[in-house]
C-alpha cells in the first residue's frame, strides 16, 4: 500500500501543477463605453448693433447736454476730474457722405469744475490757462471718417491760450431722431480722446501731475437747418 502511495504522489503533483498552470477563463469583456459626446461651447451671439441715422444738417448743441470730462493722474495716487461746459457747438452731419461733416466748439474755459473751488481759481490763473487773456478753447474739425457701425474717427485742430495742435477723437453716435422731450429732430454722441497738455502751455507740475489728459466728451444737439438739397425736394 505504500508502494502504491509513493507511486500515485508524483501523478497527484503533475495533476496539481496542470491544473495550475491552466490558463483562466477570461472574463466577460465589459460593455464598451459609449464614445464621449463632444461638447462644443455655442459661440456668444453678438447682438446686431441698431444703426443710428442722423438726419442730415446743422445741429446746435445743447449746452445743458454738452460737456467735456478731462482726467488726469496725480502723483500716481488718484485720478481727479475736471468739468468744462460747451457754450456754442454746431455739429453739421451728411448723411450721404459722412466725410463732408465737421463740427465746432467752444468750451469757456472760467466754467471749469473741478469739485475743489480752490483748484478751480489756481486753474484760471497765468501758470494754468490765463483766463484773462485767453477766455475760450476751441475745437474745430478738419477731418471726419466713417470708422464701423455708429463710429466716427474725428480729427481736429484744438486751441488752448494761443497754442493750437490736431487732435483726434473716437466718437460713438449714440441715438438719432425725434427728441422725446422736445419734440425736435436731434442727434447725440460720445467720443474720448488724450491730449498733453504742456503742448498747451499749460504743463505746470509735470510729470508729478500726469501731463497726459483723458478726455470724455458726450453731447445732443437738435436739428436747426436742413442742408439746401433736402429743402428743395420738400
Amino acid at each position: 500500500m505504500k508502494k502504491l502511495s509513493v507511486l500515485l504522489l508524483p501523478l497527484a503533483i503533475a495533476a496539481a501543477v496542470a491544473a495550475c498552470s491552466k490558463p483562466a477563463e477570461p472574463a466577460a469583456a465589459a460593455p464598451a463605453a459609449a464614445p464621449a459626446l463632444e461638447t462644443q461651447a455655442a459661440a456668444p451671439v453678438e447682438a446686431a448693433v441698431a444703426e443710428v441715422k442722423p438726419v442730415s444738417g446743422a445741429y446746435q448743441l445743447d449746452p445743458d447736454h454738452s460737456g467735456v470730462l478731462a482726467q488726469w493722474t496725480h502723483f500716481g495716487f488718484s485720478k481727479p476730474l475736471a468739468h468744462f461746459r460747451i457754450s456754442e457747438a454746431t455739429l453739421t452731419y451728411d448723411a450721404a457722405d459722412v466725410s463732408k461733416s465737421s463740427v465746432e466748439v467752444t468750451l469757456p474755459i472760467a466754467s471749469i469744475d473741478t469739485f475743489v473751488p480752490a483748484l478751480d481759481e489756481h486753474l484760471q490763473k497765468a501758470d494754468f490757462f490765463d483766463v484773462a487773456k485767453f477766455p475760450n478753447a476751441t475745437f474745430k474739425s478738419t477731418s471726419v471718417q466713417a470708422a464701423g457701425t455708429n463710429k466716427l474717427t474725428v480729427v481736429g485742430d484744438l486751441t488752448i491760450k494761443d497754442q493750437t495742435h490736431p487732435v483726434t477723437l473716437d466718437v460713438t453716435l449714440n441715438g438719432a431722431g425725434k427728441h422725446a422731450m422736445t419734440g425736435q429732430t436731434a442727434m447725440g454722441f460720445s467720443a474720448t480722446g488724450q491730449i498733453k497738455r504742456s503742448d498747451f502751455g499749460v504743463g505746470a507740475f509735470a510729470p508729478n501731475v500726469s501731463d497726459e489728459v483723458a478726455l470724455q466728451i458726450t453731447g445732443e444737439g437738435a436739428l436747426a437747418e436742413a442742408p439746401a438739397e433736402s429743402a428743395s425736394k420738400e
